[in-house]
């Protein structure tokens, strides 16, 4: 037949696989639901055919063993349907050599003398006492950051800089961070399948758990990329939402979050359906696996449009609350607006002597809240405190926090908060106000309210009519900025503010 065979065969000798591949490879199945762990072998070996005297061990061989932490990969040359030349090829634990993998020859089949079961227990051993020496006893998931891009380098620190911020609030430990420039993105791998492999592979030598993609992943890239790794694989999109779920207190939040864990879902479980429909295709064909992802995609269309109609019940009573609030006689609302982790609730608090959650990470504040401030004896104002706005936040979030966000439409003035001591504080800037614009909400004026100023080895600038610097920390600039409120405000009931250029 002049193809290479091969088999994959577990710690007892059972056979799980067959594979007929074609005169150059094999392609492998997928194994993932085997045994897992990120100190533990797959409890596998695979075992396949070849045809060329000088290849034994190649390199997508040793990818293979590599991304699949494999027990073994090994070869036997055949010439004229005879038995030749075996190479095994094995992963070592990490060493100062930084060595991945050994190799060894044998001349014939025939010939070796490999104790296999007790060869690899003691391989398993080492390799989780390494594990548990990089881990330093520490608990949780350890990632490697991926960004690739066509943009300049700076942009793509500054990205991966947010991104390792986003898995600090998720409690994750960035163990490295990698931008890779890409003429443009692989449609299949996001990036060329040679680089993903080394990139993979060295996120498994660092003791990683996970990867995590600063672009979001389609459902096909999410799928193969998953396959070529035993390591957990997500994308920008997914951090935020768990993120958003662990944070969500309220009702409503809680809704909101799930609805956007759905739509991200929804799509995904498609694509699952789509490659099984493409195995299962035909008479006969359907199988209950595909029965199963039709079941699953039902159910998240039923559990979306119940939730969607929860959220419009909610946000009625929201709407209801919005316009007595309105009204003729009622107080005027200021709503804290800015990045996140900007300091927008530690700003609430010092201004209206609240205890709202205030933490020095992304998204601690996701559901609106509302606190009386006195400006004077006879002036009040509803001082409000928003969810944080980021770049590129994900499209289903934000379809799904857009009742939370029409908070912002009653807003007779927005302070603008923005975290002086960032590096990235201009685009930061620029990624509330292009958040304002596709919201029609730029009119509205606001005060940029420079923060942080405690933190600062260097002059403070001299405020303006638009601008204020304080450190809502030590209290430093906040009579200025309630000088500032108050002047906003006229004697009338309904307060008339002068807009605020967007730029400056």
């Amino acid at each position: 037949m002049a193809r290479q065979v091969g088999v994959i065969v577990n710690r007892k000798g059972i056979i799980r696989h067959v594979m007929l591949g074609n005169y150059h490879s094999i392609i492998i199945p997928d194994i993932s639901f085997y045994r897992r762990g990120h100190d533990r072998l797959k409890g596998l070996r695979c075992i396949h055919t070849h045809f060329n005297k000088n290849e034994g061990i190649n390199t997508e061989d040793l990818s293979d063993l590599a991304l699949l932490r494999l027990d073994a990969m090994i070869t036997i040359e055949t010439k004229d349907v005879r038995p030749g030349q075996v190479c095994f090829a094995h992963l070592l634990p990490p060493n100062h050599e930084n060595r991945h993998c050994e190799i060894l020859t044998f001349r014939h089949p025939g010939v070796i003398d490999l104790h296999f079961s007790e060869f690899i227990q003691e391989l398993e051993a080492e390799i989780q006492k390494s594990q548990d020496r990089l881990s330093s006893s520490k608990q949780g998931e350890r990632a490697i950051l991926i960004h690739a891009s066509q943009s300049p380098r700076f942009e793509a620190e500054r990205s991966l800089a947010e991104l390792a911020e986003l898995a600090r609030s998720s409690n994750v430990e960035v163990l490295e961070k990698i931008w890779q420039r890409v003429p443009r993105y692989n449609p299949a791998h996001l990036l060329g399948k040679g680089k993903l492999r080394e990139i993979l592979i060295k996120g498994l030598y660092l003791g990683a758990t996970m990867v995590i993609f600063d672009q979001d992943l389609g459902a096909k890239q999410l799928s193969n990329i998953a396959r070529m790794v035993d390591l957990k694989v997500i994308d920008r999109t997914q951090l935020i939402l768990d993120i958003f779920a662990g944070r969500a207190q309220s009702k409503e939040g809680k809704i909101q979050v799930e609805l956007a864990q759905l739509r991200y879902l929804l799509p995904r479980l498609m694509g699952r359906g789509t490659a099984m429909s493409r195995l299962m295709g035909g008479i006969g064909g359907r199988g209950p696996g595909e029965t199963k992802l039709e079941e699953d995609r039902r159910r998240v269309k039923q559990r979306i449009s119940s939730l969607e109609r929860e959220l419009k019940g909610l946000s009625r009573g929201r709407r209801e609350r919005r316009k007595r609030r309105s009204a003729k006689g009622a107080l005027p609302v200021i709503s804290i607006i800015g990045y996140t982790s900007a300091g927008k609730s530690t700003l609430l608090n010092r201004l209206t002597g609240s205890k709202v959650l205030a933490e020095d990470r992304l998204f601690a504040t996701l559901d609106p809240i509302t606190r009386r401030l006195a400006l004077t004896d006879t002036s009040d104002v509803l001082l409000a405190d928003t969810v944080g706005f980021i770049r590129h936040m994900p499209q289903d979030l934000r379809v799904a926090f857009q009742a939370t966000m029409e908070e912002l439409e009653d807003a007779h003035l927005f302070l603008h908060v923005i975290d002086i001591t960032s590096p990235y504080r201009r685009g930061e800037i620029i990624a509330v106000e292009q958040i304002l614009k596709e919201m029609d909400l730029l009119a509205t004026p606001r005060i940029r309210v420079y923060n942080k100023i405690d933190l600062l080895e260097r002059d403070v600038p001299a405020a303006s009519n638009e601008t204020v610097y304080i450190s809502a920390v030590t209290k430093e600039g906040i009579d200025r900025l309630i000088e500032m409120l108050i002047e906003r405000l006229t004697k009338n009931t309904q307060p008339e503010f002068t807009s605020i250029p967007s730029h400056g």
